[in-house]
């Protein structure tokens, strides 16, 4: 493994509630700078249930969801845009179940990231039978926000339309380049 290549690529996090552009700003920045992202592995992982998630599967996404990160680290071009972080999982867990499984935080605590953009609830929902709370988005981005404020992260705020959006998101990362 080439960890020198591993340890320069800088990791930016996108985090916000359902449905809030995270993908499609993975996407665009991906593409702005000719790089790899990092899907959110708990969709691909859910799809494939054929049963209702349970706590538990939180820590197999979670373990996925690191894997996947480190390997498209080897391949990514100065960057790596993670579509989501486990402060995700930590506050769904902590929504839905009560608590968060504490391997999840030592997982979450050892986790770095180079910048965290935290995506609004500023464009339209859009109904997909992963996403459960179409009435919680502001909820949720004030639940993320005051986590990202608990771990001493200030995280750029994404907001408006498209173009503004990805220019937003490009400044802060041009900044830390």
């Amino acid at each position: 493994m080439n960890t020198a290549h591993h340890e320069k690529v800088k990791r930016i996090a996108i985090v916000g509630p359902e449905c809030t552009g995270k993908t499609d700003l993975s996407m665009a920045l991906a593409n702005h700078y000719n790089t790899v992202w990092v899907p959110e592995y708990a969709r691909n992982y859910i799809d494939r249930l054929e049963r209702p998630y349970t706590e538990a599967d939180l820590y197999t996404i979670t373990q996925w969801q690191l894997f996947t990160e480190d390997a498209l680290a080897l391949t990514a071009n100065r960057i790596l845009i993670c579509d989501t972080d486990l402060t995700v999982i930590k506050v769904w867990s902590e929504h839905k179940y009560g608590r968060c499984d504490p391997k999840i935080l030592a997982l979450m605590q050892a986790r770095k990231y180079d910048l965290h953009l935290l995506t609004h609830v500023d464009i339209p929902w859009e109904n997909d039978p992963q996403r459960e709370h179409p009435d919680k988005r502001e909820y949720f981005f004030n639940l993320y926000k005051h986590e990202l404020e608990q771990q001493g992260i200030h995280a750029v705020e994404i907001q408006g339309t498209r173009s503004e959006r990805i220019a937003k998101a490009t400044e802060a990362i041009d900044q830390i380049l």
